[in-house]
């Protein structure tokens, strides 16, 4: 097995190094041609039918005003929004031939036009998970529910021909829930891991570091960096919980997978905790202007493709990014070779 991963590694470097470019000279996008073709095992490897899924929902620590300067019902607003067309995750498909799916997943509102016309996936784990500054967020079965619920989606995406995704969220208070999960996971204080989040101002950050230092007490959340269930229970969300199923079944049908920015990254530690075999198939869309992201990246030893200081979230990141894995492929599948154009290669 191993001679053979080896023979399909040096097949597609050669292929890679004999088109009509000095070696090396596209840069990444060579290293995405050699990883994608890995996935498939293939030496002309596909990208079919792009998709990016957001997962929405609400917190409940959002309520409290604590963390975040926006209310939680602008998670919903947000929601209709995407319905709409009218966000940037929206434009960015819409530019680039991906397709959109919004999924609630446990949103603070009742979109019941919205199920009825068949625009939004109902997969509502909860109206927003509890307050975890008193209790834990999320009660066991809501949290298999929702994994399950990402895994069923995606692999719905994979029957229907989908072969590469990426996973977007919308939440009031998700970087908190994502800055606790680093926190443990990485083993860092929460202050190297807390962002500004929606647009904190001084005053409210040192707020929003403070309630997250009691939430990780309260938790004791030094004693769950290999307990991502238990981690994921206790102060996570339920897109994130939702989004790593996604990632899981994503992984088990050998899916292209583009991670986005800080939350999408937080659940994917999640994931790669319950299967660390995920980050074979995970390219990294961008290095997110979030507090923290960078952190996450060099622990994961990766390297993303876009550095834009962006951190909308809404899997934006990861829209911007396929149209460049696709570059990768075409140039590995269309671009002349050395012999073919009749160009004389370095001696």
């Amino acid at each position: 097995m191993k001679s053979a991963a080896l023979t399909l590694a040096g097949k597609l470097q050669h292929k890679i190094d004999h088109k009509t470019k000095p070696v090396g000279a596209l840069g990444m996008l060579e290293q995405i041609a050699m990883q994608v073709g890995q996935i498939q095992n293939s030496i002309s490897p596909q990208i079919k039918n792009p998709h990016i899924v957001v997962f929405a929902a609400d917190h409940g620590i959002a309520e409290t005003g604590l963390v975040n300067p926006y209310p939680q019902s602008v998670t919903a607003q947000m929601v209709l929004n995407f319905l709409r067309g009218g966000a940037a995750i929206n434009v960015f498909c819409r530019q680039n031939n991906i397709e959109l799916i919004v999924v609630d997943s446990g949103v603070n509102h009742d979109f019941e036009d919205q199920m009825a016309s068949g625009r939004l996936i109902s997969a509502k784990a909860g109206k927003g998970t509890r307050n975890y500054l008193e209790q834990d967020a999320m009660v066991a079965k809501d949290l298999d529910y929702a994994i399950e619920k990402g895994r069923e989606i995606t692999q719905k995406l994979a029957s229907e021909g989908c072969n590469t995704v990426g996973f977007g969220e919308m939440g009031i208070g998700n970087t908190s829930s994502s800055a606790l999960i680093m926190s443990s996971i990485l083993k860092l204080p929460v202050e190297a891991c807390a962002g500004r989040g929606t647009g904190v101002d001084d005053e409210q950050m040192v707020r929003k570091i403070q309630t997250l230092r009691k939430a990780y007490q309260f938790h004791h959340l030094d004693t769950l960096c290999d307990k991502p269930l238990d981690l994921l229970q206790k102060i996570g969300g339920y897109e994130i919980a939702m989004m790593t199923g996604a990632y899981l079944e994503a992984a088990r049908q050998n899916m292209i997978i583009v991670v986005d920015g800080f939350i999408a990254t937080a659940a994917l530690l999640v994931a790669m905790k319950i299967n660390n075999a995920v980050l074979r198939n995970c390219i990294f869309a961008h290095a997110s202007g979030e507090q923290g992201h960078d952190r996450m990246l060099q622990h994961l030893e990766v390297k993303p493709l876009l550095h834009l200081n962006m951190r909308l979230g809404e899997g934006t990141g990861a829209a911007l990014a396929i149209p460049l894995i696709q570059s990768a492929v075409n140039f590995l599948n269309d671009m002349a070779s050395f012999e073919t154009a009749g160009v004389s290669n370095k001696q």
